[in-house]
């Protein structure tokens, strides 16, 4: 069974997921953090992958991919990276980045190659429903990957409904209408927003994404879906520290509410 799939029926409530840039701070950290956090019990980890026009990430997630292009990160060798680091766990993996990428690569070979290295899911964006159903679908399903379609405060209804229906894996609840990075803790417009969409009964697993950075912001989040996704507040954490290993340990001991040794 896809790993994502069976997080999703083995924990039901906050589940933590991870993003981070691949090949940020240096070239060579990607399977440091990876491995750092599954350790310190993170369910799920979301690798992004750098790329140079970004269209919903914040200030701290597009520095950081310009600082690992300049380290020289590619997708083939992330690839590479993930190959070697999944022979040392089993945490479910998601590869996060637009779909220019997958097309300069090579639609079929990037999905075949992100399964064969052990990928889980993607979550792209950029990427049409329209296209997604019609022409990628198919070959995205027989390669065992997951699709996370991304809803905002703004999708419609009906919009919304057809997320639902496209989606494996799980849906990503952006919290705003905002790029990545924000703050400020949960506002009670979100918390309708968060309601409205859980109303709905929709068949899939929801995390919530975009501003939340910290424990408080995390376990609120974690009360309106199984559990939610912070990514600038950690890249910031490794910009700031002096070993990444001991950073990312320490950083998901604070969300947890616990100390990591």
């Amino acid at each position: 069974m896809n790993r994502i799939k069976k997080l999703f029926q083995q924990k039901k409530n906050n589940i933590l997921n991870i993003y981070f840039t691949a090949g940020y701070p240096n070239l060579n950290d990607t399977e440091t953090v990876i491995l750092n956090l599954a350790q310190s019990g993170v369910d799920l980890i979301e690798i992004g992958m750098p790329y140079s026009d970004p269209l919903a990430d914040g200030p701290t997630i597009q520095e950081s991919g310009t600082a690992a292009i300049e380290n020289g990160m590619n997708v083939d060798l992330l690839f590479e990276q993930i190959e070697r680091v999944r022979q040392h766990t089993q945490v479910p993996l998601v590869m996060m980045g637009y779909f220019n990428q997958v097309m300069q690569y090579g639609e079929e070979k990037f999905f075949k190659r992100a399964a064969a290295v052990g990928v889980d899911g993607l979550i792209l964006p950029d990427l049409p429903i329209y296209e997604y159903e019609n022409f990628y679908r198919k070959m995205i399903e027989e390669a065992g990957l997951t699709v996370s379609f991304l809803i905002t405060p703004q999708t419609k209804e009906d919009r919304i409904r057809k997320v639902d229906e496209l989606t494996e894996g799980f849906i990503y609840v952006v919290s705003s209408a905002a790029i990545t990075g924000g703050s400020g803790g949960i506002s009670e417009a979100q918390i309708a927003y968060f309601n409205r969409i859980n109303a709905m009964n929709l068949r899939n697993p929801r995390l919530i994404g975009f501003g939340i950075s910290d424990k408080k912001s995390f376990d609120t989040a974690s009360e309106y879906a199984r559990g939610a996704i912070i990514g600038s507040a950690f890249i910031r954490a490794l910009g700031a520290g002096e070993d990444v290993a001991e950073t990312t340990k320490e950083f998901v001991g604070k969300i947890r509410g616990e100390v990591i040794v």
